[in-house]
Formats: C-alpha cells, sequence, structure tokens
C-alpha cells in the first residue's frame, strides 16, 4: 500500500508527481525547490536563504509524515555550481545532528525547475 503525502505548509507539486509517498514505513519525498508555499514566490535572493527554504519545505513534509529530520536515511542534492556547495552544505547541515546525518550525494547539474540553484529529494524511514 501506498500513502500520498500532502501538506499546504510545502508548495504545491507543479506537475504529475506528489509532495511525498509512504510506503510501508519509507517516505520518499520528491525534490523540494526553495518556493515559499504562503506566497507562490521562489526564494533566490541569496544561496543561504534559498537553501534554508528547500530545508524547511521538506521539513513541512516530513511533519506530514509524522516524521523529523532524524528520519531521514538519504538525500539527494542537485545544485547548478558546485561553488555554492559549502554555502548549501552549511545550512542543510544545521538540520541534521552531524552523528546520525543520512547518507547523501551532492552533484553539479546543467538546469534545474524554474532555473533555481539547489534542489533536494529524501528519504525517510518511521
Amino acid at each position: 500500500m501506498k500513502k500520498i503525502i500532502f501538506t499546504e505548509k510545502a508548495p504545491a507539486p507543479i506537475g504529475p508527481y506528489n509532495q511525498a509517498v509512504l510506503s510501508g514505513n519509507t517516505l520518499y519525498a520528491s525534490g523540494q525547490i526553495a518556493i515559499n508555499p504562503a506566497s507562490g514566490e521562489i526564494v533566490t535572493e541569496n544561496i543561504n536563504d534559498e537553501t534554508k527554504q528547500v530545508m524547511e519545505n521538506i521539513a513541512a513534509i516530513l511533519e506530514a509524515a509524522d516524521m523529523t529530520f532524524e528520519n531521514v536515511v538519504k538525500a539527494t542534492i542537485f545544485i547548478m555550481d558546485m561553488n555554492n556547495f559549502a554555502a548549501i552544505n552549511t545550512i542543510y547541515g544545521s538540520y541534521f545532528n552531524e552523528k546520525t546525518a543520512p547518507a547523501r550525494e551532492t552533484v553539479q547539474v546543467a538546469c534545474l525547475p524554474k532555473n533555481v540553484n539547489v534542489e533536494i529529494s529524501i528519504i525517510a524511514v518511521q
């Protein structure tokens, strides 16, 4: 069985997908970009604010699934410019306990939806 996870506290999907799917005790969250769910505006003034909005969107999805960042076992970070890695990593890391942080990869890509600078997806387990 799979359960669709949706919250108004994260941006609505902009295509034929869901914010997240819970299958058994595993949550698969779609990649989040820096869309402010309240205004629908994209937050790209600076990479710190952009990354924080992405992480807050992920936090809202985790909360809707009765989970926290402690439940995250895998993360994938897509970035437009590897020169932003340190700043993204600092904000990202502030949401996790370093000793229990998830597995992760970070890749630079040619383009992201809506021309954002960072997109992050996660897998979490209850």
